[in-house]
């Protein structure tokens, strides 16, 4: 049986493994970078308020992870759940393990709202998502990034 346990420092070097596969797939439109992998993981592991790592262990053996991070939502007047990564390996895809991590979650932050991002072509993604509640919002995103 796969358990979702929080992020710890002996996942590290496993979670960051798979976000370099994570990145470089085709589900992502950026490839994103060691500095910022290892950024996102301390901050999972630093008990940074606004973000929380998880991570799919099967008999003791990382094989996918998830990253959450909070916020508030002015336009539904209630917190905001942002589901920034999830991913798995190929082999544990399409077990449900999606749909127990969303269950985790939504009963961890009840009245919230969850959003994500998807690729417009990643139909099982997709497909999944629906499964578990989720609609298609119709906004463009935008983003400035400030150094």
């Amino acid at each position: 049986m796969v358990d979702i346990v929080t992020m710890t420092a002996e996942h590290r070097e496993c979670v960051l493994s798979m976000m370099r596969m994570f990145y470089s797939s085709p589900a992502l439109l950026t490839d994103g970078s060691e500095e910022i992998y290892m950024r996102d993981v301390e901050a999972c592991l630093g008990g940074d308020p606004c973000v929380e790592g998880y991570v799919f262990v099967d008999n003791g053996a990382p094989v996918g992870y998830a990253m959450t991070a909070q916020s508030f939502s002015t336009e539904y007047g209630r917190r905001c759940v942002w589901i920034e990564d999830i991913y798995l390996m190929p082999e544990y895809r399409g077990r449900g393990l999606a749909a127990r991590f969303f269950s985790l979650i939504e009963e961890k932050h009840r009245g919230a709202i969850f959003r994500l991002e998807v690729q417009k072509d990643n139909a099982p993604a997709i497909s999944a998502y629906r499964k578990n509640g989720f609609d298609e919002m119709t906004y463009m995103e935008m983003k400035k990034i400030v150094k």
